[in-house]
């Protein structure tokens, strides 16, 4: 259960994440690590937390300049070994005007954060394009990502998700699925993922947005960590919500 809180490096001061120490801090106790930019880790997470950090080193882009794809290297490992972090990722954009320079990124990457034994994630990212968001070409992607080194990968859920995965020599975490409109959706989409190999997911929004997101994470983790069904995990997200109340 990986929670990431890195919006804010593209998209600035997202609903619900304009004050991330806020947002995060009553989630911290129940997600495994967290996907977070070095200036927010640095401003708005406890020093003194030992939740493994997987630090974001990619950007240079925002929802209002002219491509999301145009992504490069922002943080270098020697920084990423300060900060303590146990992984690094970036994203990579294949299909777009942009694939080459941010497979090149990654490969980059992998090479440095070899040398220390830090491990690289990467996140296939469409931009703008959801449409992009198929078996096909998320299993595309997928391939070349650890074919370049990556130790694992972020990925969309997607109808016949076992094609991506399959395809994948390296374990795979799940990002956000279809726009869905309740928390059992989530539960459903998460659920039939790990059915079909994703070893975990890395879901900030369907948790942060959430009216009640330490209950949805709570009942997140019920799914990943005690194979909880669909129905199950959304009966205790019921709980959890009630018991909040009391």
């Amino acid at each position: 259960m990986w929670l990431p809180i890195d919006h804010g490096y593209f998209q600035g001061p997202t609903a619900k994440l304009e004050k991330p120490e806020e947002t995060v801090k009553p989630l911290l106790p129940y997600c495994d690590a967290i996907f977070v930019t070095r200036g927010v880790l640095r401003n708005c997470i406890d020093p003194k937390s030992t939740k493994p950090i997987i630090l974001r080193v990619s950007g240079g882009t925002s929802m209002v300049g002219g491509d999301l794809a145009n992504e490069g290297i922002t943080t270098s490992i020697a920084e990423a070994v300060r900060l303590n972090a146990c992984a690094v990722g970036l994203s990579i954009f294949v299909g777009s005007e942009y694939e080459r320079q941010t497979l090149l990124n990654l490969a980059r990457l992998v090479n440095e954060a070899e040398e220390y034994g830090i491990p690289v994630m990467a996140v296939t990212a469409v931009g703008k394009e959801m449409e992009k968001r198929t078996a096909r070409y998320l299993a595309l992607c997928c391939r070349i990502a650890a074919e370049l080194g990556a130790r694992v990968v972020k990925t969309y859920w997607c109808e016949n998700f076992e094609k991506v995965v399959e395809g994948c020599p390296v374990p795979v975490v799940m990002a956000g699925g279809p726009k869905v409109d309740t928390e059992l959706e989530v539960f459903e989409f998460v659920y039939d993922g790990l059915q079909r190999g994703a070893i975990g997911v890395n879901l900030g929004r369907n948790v942060w947005k959430n009216e009640h997101p330490v209950a949805m994470i709570k009942a997140l983790r019920s799914v990943i960590h005690e194979n909880a069904t669909p129905t199950e995990a959304n009966d205790s997200f019921d709980r959890f919500k009630s018991e909040e109340r009391k």
